[in-house]
Parts: structure tokens; sequence; C-alpha cells
């Protein structure tokens, strides 16, 4: 306070991260100690027109087939991103007992079913192998679920994410997020980023890989699964089919910010969820901006990771 003043209250931070698309929640569990954590994404109640790439020949996910463009259900009510491996795809329970609690799912005869796909990032090698993300995790995170700007960094599934591993070594990963918008149109990205390969700057240069950071783990291609996990939600409506040629767009992102990418260690998940709460977009556009966003938000996970350990 100065001659008498008052201060004025300090403005609320611009969210930039994908929970600036209304009607979409993110919440983490997450443990430092045994390095694993999941994320969950909430879409509105009413769910969100969604499909997914897969690219790689190890991905574990589940429901992943059900997101195929010719498959009857169109709209899912939740995303879980887990570390685990194929363990942490438990932790999906825990999110649909709280769907279920609240009354979210697809009709069916005789009660609402949740949809929520899941896909997994392996890392056990650089905690705790034991302590992976099961139904109590999972329902912990979706608890946490809010609209606030997103935790990014070392935090839910990013935290055990490494990167930069094809030459024997691995620096962290991390999760990252962003919300980028052009004429009117708006696109949200969030990314688990665990690739075997580096990660490049805008430049081309290696901004996560070996001797840019420190060392998470020694690893050995071929006896590590890598993935990378990507979100994207959009408020534009978007058939299913239209889900999934977005979905490929945002794989193909992931070959601008990642090298070597989509290698015979990577099981790479790439899902788009459409609110349709806003009429269809000019598809060029969203394609640009999913691709964009996809390479800001892999970018976003490790530099921030980097921060938060320095």
């Amino acid at each position: 306070m100065v001659g008498g003043g008052t201060m004025a209250p300090m403005p609320e931070p611009v969210n930039t991260t994908l929970t600036a698309i209304p009607g979409f929640q993110v919440g983490h569990w997450t443990d430092p100690l045994a390095q694993t954590g999941c994320t969950v994404v909430l879409c509105p109640p009413e769910g969100a027109v969604a499909s997914a790439s897969f690219i790689g020949p190890s991905p574990a996910t589940r429901e992943g087939v059900l997101l195929s463009p010719e498959k009857k259900v169109e709209r899912v009510h939740a995303l879980l991103l887990t570390g685990g491996s194929a363990f942490g795809l438990a932790a999906a329970t825990g999110v649909v007992r709280v769907l279920e609690e609240r009354g979210i799912g697809h009709e069916t005869a005789f009660g609402r079913v949740p949809i929520v796909p899941a896909a997994v990032i392996y890392d056990l090698g650089v905690g705790n192998p034991r302590v992976r993300p099961g139904e109590i995790e999972g329902e912990a995170a979706a608890r946490a679920a809010s609209s606030a700007p997103v935790e990014r960094g070392q935090v839910g599934a990013g935290t055990g994410a490494t990167a930069g591993k094809y030459l024997g070594g691995g620096v962290p990963g991390g999760l990252g997020s962003v919300c980028l918008e052009r004429s009117g149109v708006r696109v949200a990205a969030l990314a688990v980023v665990n690739p075997v390969g580096d990660v490049l700057d805008e430049r081309g240069g290696v901004l996560a890989g070996p001797g840019t950071g420190p060392v998470a783990a020694a690893f050995t291609p071929g006896d590590v699964e890598n993935t990378t996990l990507v979100a994207v939600a959009t408020e534009h409506a978007l058939t299913k089919a239209e889900c999934r040629r977005l979905a490929d767009a945002a794989q193909t992102a992931l070959a601008r910010v990642i090298h070597p990418s989509h290698t015979a260690w990577d099981g790479d998940s790439a899902f788009v969820l459409s609110s349709a709460a806003l009429p269809p977009a000019d598809p060029l556009l969203l394609g640009a901006l999913v691709q964009e966003a996809v390479c800001a938000a892999v970018r976003d996970a490790v530099r921030l990771t980097r921060q938060n350990l320095e």
C-alpha cells in the first residue's frame, strides 16, 4: 500500500493449456518417489466425439479398437494416460467408477456405461517397478480433475517419462500442454513424452537427448518400451472420421519434433477429442493447429521438466 491506497489484485494467469477448452478437465495422481503416475482428461458430461491413431509395434491401450471410425460408439467420457506399462491400464477402472457415480456414460437399457479409453507408457525402469497406478490412483486423478491450468513437467503420467534413449542414455521427459488459437479456431494438446528418440527444438537442435540434462536411467534400445502419448481437444464439431484424420496429423507432428520417431521400439498413441460445442472449422487450419500444438506440447514437457530440476 502506497500513500493510503490499496494494491490492485493480481490478474489471473491466462490458461494456455488443454483446460482452456471449455468442458474439459484434467487431473493427476503422482508418486515422485516411485517415479510414476497417471493423468485423466475428463470430457464434458455428454462426452466428446473421439478417435485415435496408433503407430509403432508396442502400443498398450484400453478401448483402442472402439475408437476406430467404423465402430458404433461415437463419444467417450474420459481419457486416461498412465505410467506402469500394461499394469497401469487398471487405473481406468477407478475413472469409470467416478463417472458412474456422477451418472455419466453411454446410455444402455440397463444403465449408463462410461467409455474411458486409456494408453500407457513404460516407466518401470526409472523408479520402483513394483509401484504402478491402479484403480485407487485412477480414481484419485479423476476426482482431482479441474479446469485449472494443467500442471506440467514431471507430474501425472509424465512423472517417469524419459527421452533420448536410442544411444543408450536417457534424460527426463515429462508432461506438457498448450492451447493455440488462430482466426477464431482453437486447439489444445497434452503430451506425455517418453520416446526412444531425441526431442528437437524449433531450429532442429537437440532439446532433450544425450548430454542435454541429468541422466534419468541407463537404457539399451530393445530392452524397454517407449511411447509418446498425445491428447488433442477442440470445441469445433468433428465427425469420428475427422477426429481420426486429425489424430494421424498429430502423429505426423511427432515425426517433426522427435528424432528418430515411430521406431521399432515406440508405440505412439494420439487421441483427438471434440466437444462439438462450436460449428465446424476449416479442416486445413485445424490440421495445421493440431500439428503446431502437438510439437509445442512435446517441447513444453521437456522444458518444464528441465526447469523444475534446475
